[in-house]
């Protein structure tokens, strides 16, 4: 089962008591023992963690809670994911160390890095059913990425960059301006932080060598740990979900990143009661569910393309066994529903 860092939750407690939210009754509802926070080095599941934002955010009544708790991480959060990134030479050599890594803190989630033009481009993705939850990860983990940046370069970053989010603007801006400046773009396509790519080259204030191999050390330990208490399961999904462009692996694909035969890699999903097959339709569904709802500007056709379809028809039976309606209806559902 994923779990995560149970300070990150005491932190999140401590920002709702200063806004009148009991302690005792936040992390109980959440199903939460105090004595799990009382360390440092202590987890707690995933599904503890998300329904304690859940709780948090419900409690709190402030829908922009996702920025204020993100500007609360500060690098010395993140334990030796920071250290190791910090200790870099140069912006582009952080970035990989944090890509890599990125999972041992935030489990539910994954960033990748890329050149797009002129433009560096960080982008977020979130792979835990949490809809209701959405805007507050992305606040949280781009809050926090932006308080880093800070600290390490100053306006440096922002000149020239821009800060895309796939969800609306809310009723004030205020907020993000202090986070983001002037730079942020509701109701995109994707969740990115973009800069000026000569900017890689940035030499980090903090590179220490000796203490990056450190913890990039503990990291590596981190992740193996990580993957050791992973179920068959957790990992093939986590595979599937890796990939962006709309491409699904195959079989023999996550077989050959597991180093596991396709025969073994059945075998161990059977035993744990899944089969390869239905886990691919999954991921499909949860990505044909996301582009219908925050993609107005994308067609049924384009986005049975982007899915993997070859015939948009082929689509729309899947679609339908999924929902029992075509994917237009589905979308058309949305938009009706009230906020």
């Amino acid at each position: 089962m994923p779990v995560t860092r149970a300070h990150y939750a005491e932190i999140l407690c401590r920002l709702a008591g200063e806004r009148g939210v009991g302690r005792h009754e936040l992390i109980k509802a959440a199903g939460i023992r105090d004595a799990q926070l009382g360390h440092p080095d202590n987890f707690i599941t995933l599904d503890q963690f998300t329904e304690l934002c859940r709780q948090a955010l419900a409690r709190c009544g402030d829908p922009g809670l996702g920025l204020e708790f993100g500007k609360r991480l500060k690098f010395t959060a993140h334990g030796a994911l920071s250290q190791a990134a910090i200790s870099c030479d140069t912006l582009k050599q952080a970035l990989r160390i944090l890509i890599k890594y990125f999972r041992i803190r935030f489990a539910y989630m994954s960033l990748s890095f890329f050149i797009e033009g002129d433009e560096a481009v960080i982008q977020l993705d979130i792979h835990h059913d949490t809809e209701d939850l959405h805007r507050f990860n992305i606040e949280v983990v781009l809050a926090s990425m932006m308080d880093v940046n800070a600290l390490l370069f100053g306006q440096r970053l922002l000149d020239g960059g821009r800060c895309l989010v796939d969800y609306p603007s809310p009723e004030t801006v205020e907020a993000y301006r202090q986070v983001f400046g002037d730079i942020v773009s509701f109701d995109n396509e994707v969740n990115q932080l973009r800069f000026r790519k000569h900017l890689l080259d940035l030499p980090m204030s903090l590179s220490n060598p000796v203490a990056r191999r450190v913890a990039e050390a503990q990291c590596e330990e981190e992740l193996r740990q990580m993957d050791a208490s992973s179920s068959v399961t957790e990992r093939v999904v986590r595979l599937l979900e890796s990939v962006r462009d709309g491409r699904l692996l195959s079989l023999d694909d996550v077989a050959g990143q597991l180093h596991v035969s396709d025969r073994t890699l059945r075998r161990q999903l059977a035993a744990e009661g899944g089969r390869f097959q239905a886990l691919q339709e999954a991921v499909r569904h949860r990505r044909a569910l996301k582009l219908l709802r925050r993609n107005n500007l994308m067609a049924i056709d384009e986005i049975a393309e982007h899915l993997g379809y070859s015939d948009p028809s082929n689509f729309a039976r899947a679609f339908r066994k999924w929902e029992g309606i075509s994917p237009s209806a589905w979308r058309r559902l949305q938009q009706d529903w009230p906020d």
